[in-house]
């Protein structure tokens, strides 16, 4: 965490029914809509609930549907997730539904559009369970094509790819404090249009906390959250825009994307598969297939003795894989750190189970990719 945010979340405290908050709130808006790099900013707003990125998807499920036709489409664990929220609050609630880490196909989407009657289609951006990346331009270019809006989960992508709202039939996108914005979990918000905002008031409230026409109706009359907010959260966050702001949105992206490049040369130098084509993957999560012998709990502890975390696979993927994100504080000395210290870990593991199967060893390299620095290139041996 940086120390700027830390410095943030213990300011002075201010009252939140004051024009100290109102002024917050404000300044956080306008610098969320600059992340999106939204050019007509006057058609869109932006709403902060204290809630995690769960909350931010549960108010939109609940609130833009009303009477009408919901499809979710799901290639994930959040996928999953937005579908057993939504047949809570709408009870015409489609689904069409991939294996996990599976691409979607635009012709059965187009298909299915065109035979039934749907008001919203809701997706994930980022499905933190693969890695996989879902296309915006082309799902957002179907619903327009057939009259839906466009909902997305952006909780784990915003702050670290193009979300191109106004380019993509957008109508609402929720996102989180955490993730690749990278401030302290807890808060979360939507940015949608105005005139799909506006259109809130016409359905009947499905829940209290969560209803977006509320916070709508506070942001526009008071500049105001309806419900006592996190105060110390909203002042971390406006800091971390703030970060991002000043970096540039273009060249954090770059950062990122190139930190991802960095670990994902080193992994395959180490022999190790991943489980979706680079083109399909975010640039903040790399999920990478266990080697043959190697417990994947085996491999979370060792590196845990080291001081470094992965995540280990859930679902389908669980005792497969391992995760590695890469957003956050992080250096070229940590990166190489790292995979060092993998290399390290998976010749001990190896080594342990040396009577079941073969070393691990390093592909052949492209001479063309840059060489990474000591210790990283050194070779593997039985």
């Amino acid at each position: 965490m940086a120390a700027s945010l830390r410095h943030a979340i213990c300011k002075a405290d201010i009252c939140h029914r004051e024009p100290d908050f109102d002024g917050l709130l404000a300044r956080i808006e306008q610098k969320l809509l600059t992340l999106f790099e939204i050019k007509k900013r006057n058609r869109y707003r932006a709403v902060v609930i204290t809630g995690s990125g769960t909350a931010a998807n549960e108010a939109i499920l609940s609130s833009v549907v009303g009477d009408g036709a919901i499809l979710i489409l799901s290639n994930g664990e959040f996928g999953e997730r937005l579908h057993k929220t939504s047949i809570i609050h709408n009870k015409h609630t489609h689904l069409i539904q991939q294996p996990w880490g599976t691409p979607f196909d635009p012709d059965q989407i187009a298909a299915y559009l065109a035979t039934h009657r749907i008001d919203v289609v809701a997706m994930v951006h980022h499905e933190t369970c693969s890695g996989m990346l879902n296309p915006l331009a082309a799902i957002g270019a179907l619903t327009k094509a057939h009259g839906a809006i466009f909902v997305v989960d952006g909780v784990s992508s915003v702050g670290a790819e193009v979300v191109d709202m106004e380019g993509c039939n957008i109508a609402f996108c929720s996102s989180s404090s955490s993730k690749a914005i990278g401030s302290y979990p807890g808060l979360s918000f939507v940015i949608g249009r105005k005139k799909q905002f506006k259109k809130l008031k016409l359905h009947a409230a499905k829940t209290t906390y969560l209803n977006l026409a509320t916070f709508y109706g506070f942001l526009k009359q008071h500049s105001q959250t309806p419900n006592t907010p996190a105060v110390p959260l909203f002042l971390a966050l406006e800091q971390a825009l703030t970060n991002i702001l000043s970096d540039g949105v273009t060249n954090r992206f770059a950062r990122i994307r190139a930190r991802a490049d960095q670990l994902r040369l080193g992994m395959r130098k180490l022999n190790l598969e991943f489980v979706l084509d680079e083109a399909d993957m975010c640039a903040i999560l790399t999920t990478v297939k266990v080697p043959p012998s190697i417990l994947v709990r085996d491999l979370r502890d060792r590196l845990r003795e080291k001081s470094i975390i992965i995540y280990e696979g859930k679902g389908c993927f669980a005792g497969k894989v391992f995760q590695v994100g890469n957003i956050g504080e992080l250096s070229d000395r940590d990166i190489q750190f790292f995979l060092s210290t993998l290399r390290d870990v998976l010749l001990e593991l190896q080594a342990e189970a040396a009577d079941v199967v073969a070393p691990i060893r390093p592909k052949a390299i492209n001479p063309t990719i840059p060489a990474l620095t000591e210790p990283m290139l050194a070779t593997l041996s039985s």
